[in-house]
């Protein structure tokens, strides 16, 4: 019964881990077709919770294209096996993210009607769960211009379209539908009052249990637009690099259940989180009293704290991926670190811009405060680092033949491919893997999910891989070296960017932090763990 609630790619290679198999998954062509089999492999229970889990997305590995062409076929035949699935989509802010709020609803009647096909025996639980933290009534009413701006813009578009499609979406749209009134001609247009309530926080988490058995975990949601391969030889906008895991055995599978099972309570106030072990979580509440507050009350931040633990016990490398580098507590704790130990060098990756700004051409104040937050984060690592800090960003072998007018979707001449991995290594051995990245919202804000890895052994080849990807086959051990991995990974990119990208050696190039600096500005009120 359903409730609802409101190319194919080679197998990676396993790295082998104390006490579980661990599996290292880089970019969609490596993770989709793995996380195919799991399903398929599935005997009893599926508890899953994810930001974007779009059903349309054709499955990629031999053994899914045996049982259907889409998504929509494997939860089907899955179900029909009487594997029990319960998953949590995330539905957003439903007036500042309509498009993705549409996506979520369209994910949930996909599930449904799988069920259904499925026959009476079905055994779905599919929950579209919007954070619950809402933003106190003096922002609502501070911004209510730009939100009202935003409904009437959501009515033109539905008001553009013929009046059965218009149905069809505002049926996708519930949060949406409940804002508007429906005129006489069958159009739309918003309420104006009382003003929409927002709803800030997310649940960003990736995250999937198998019969107890088996987890997967990282940063890669389920679509189309998440997928790429290795070569990164998509068009630049349709580039994106993500790294995932899967762990059968050991402490973290069962930590995740667990989670599964709780945090919507936990975000709901109406129980205090438990203790995980095994498990690293950001977890925040509605405020009792959120007056002022525009973001929710914080109850963990386990994958801070094992940040911040991780870089005071560095002694050589730190190597970080991530979306955003926007937290300045880490910034200082990173350039402490920098200060009491003058052997300690960081390599950072980061994408060339953000995506919003780079491929959407969009500049609003959350852009270009993100974007000035990042660059004085960067500053402060270049003061406390100095010649030990590269900090870099990936781009494809090819001449750029875009026309953005900021060239943000192209770095040093060449299509920038964007990276969207949550991977923090300290010294080869201790590794972070989540889905949160280095910004106040994973931090603090957004539900978020990850793990910590221990010893050499599991972390070195980690390491390696995640380094090697960026680099050209025949990198020398230099470039490996903890010791002067820094100084090599800077000639590299300052060689490539002075060579036409035909010629260049692997994807590293340097991050230009002048442009980020151009188009950053400081945005007055504008909380940090917004952006």
């Amino acid at each position: 019964m359903s409730l609802s609630e409101t190319a194919l790619a080679p197998a990676p290679q396993a790295i082998p881990a104390t006490g579980a198999s661990l599996e290292l998954l880089l970019t969609a062509s490596e993770a989709y077709p793995a996380l195919e089999r799991l399903f398929l492999a599935a005997q009893t229970e599926i508890w899953a919770g994810f930001l974007v889990f779009d059903l349309t997305t054709e499955l990629r590995s031999a053994e899914g294209r045996a049982v259907g062409r889409t998504w929509f076929d494997l939860v089907l035949h899955t179900l029909q096996r009487g594997v029990a699935i319960r998953i949590v989509v995330s539905d957003v802010d439903p007036v500042m993210r309509a498009a993705q709020h549409r996506g979520t609803w369209r994910t949930v009647r996909m599930f449904n009607a799988a069920a259904g096909l499925a026959g009476p025996q079905a055994q779905l639980q599919v929950i579209a769960a919007m954070h619950p933290s809402e933003t106190g009534i003096l922002p609502r009413i501070a911004l209510s211009p730009v939100i009202m701006w935003r409904l009437w813009r959501t009515a033109r578009w539905l008001n553009r379209l013929a009046p059965a499609i218009r149905t069809a979406m505002l049926r996708d749209m519930p949060g949406v539908a409940r804002r508007m009134r429906l005129r006489a001609n069958g159009t739309v247009r918003p309420r104006l009052w009382p003003v929409p309530r927002l709803f800030p926080g997310t649940h960003h988490q990736k995250i999937a249990v198998f019969d107890r058995r088996a987890l997967y975990v990282g940063g890669l949601d389920l679509d189309e637009r998440r997928f790429d391969t290795p070569d990164h030889d998509r068009d630049s906008a349709q580039t994106w690099h993500d790294v995932q895991l899967i762990l059968r055995g050991g402490p973290e599978v069962a930590a995740a259940q667990a989670h599964l099972e709780t945090f919507l309570d936990s975000t709901g106030g109406a129980v205090a989180p438990p203790p995980q072990a095994g498990l690293l979580r950001t977890l925040s509440r509605h405020r009792a009293r959120p007056g002022l507050h525009l973001g929710p009350e914080p109850l963990l931040a386990e994958l801070r704290d094992a940040h911040l633990a991780a870089i005071g016990q560095a002694r050589r490398l730190i190597y970080l991926e991530t979306q955003y580098f926007r937290d300045r507590g880490l910034a200082h704790a990173l350039a402490r670190a920098a200060q009491r130990n003058p052997a300690l060098s960081l390599i950072l990756i980061l994408p060339g811009a953000p995506d919003d700004l780079a491929f959407d051409r969009k500049s609003g104040p959350d852009v270009r405060g993100g974007e000035w937050l990042q660059s004085r984060c960067i500053r402060t690592l270049k003061k406390a680092f100095g010649t030990r800090l590269f900090v870099g960003g990936p781009a494809q072998r090819l001449a750029h033949a875009g026309d953005h007018p900021t060239g943000r979707d192209r770095l040093h001449g060449a299509p920038i491919i964007y990276v969207h991995a949550k991977v923090s290594v300290f010294d080869g051995e201790v590794a972070i893997i989540s889905s949160a990245n280095l910004n106040g919202r994973s931090l603090r804000w957004d539900t978020e999910a990850g793990v910590r890895l221990e010893g050499a052994a599991v972390v070195a080849p980690i390491l390696r891989r995640v380094m090697a990807h960026w680099l050209p086959a025949d990198a020398p051990a230099a470039l490996f070296d903890p010791d002067v991995a820094v100084r090599h990974w800077r000639r590299l990119a300052i060689a490539n960017a002075r060579a036409v990208p035909a010629l260049r050696r692997g994807f590293i190039l340097p991050y230009d932090l002048r442009a980020a600096e151009r188009d950053g500005r400081a945005v007055p009120m504008l909380p940090e763990e917004l952006v």
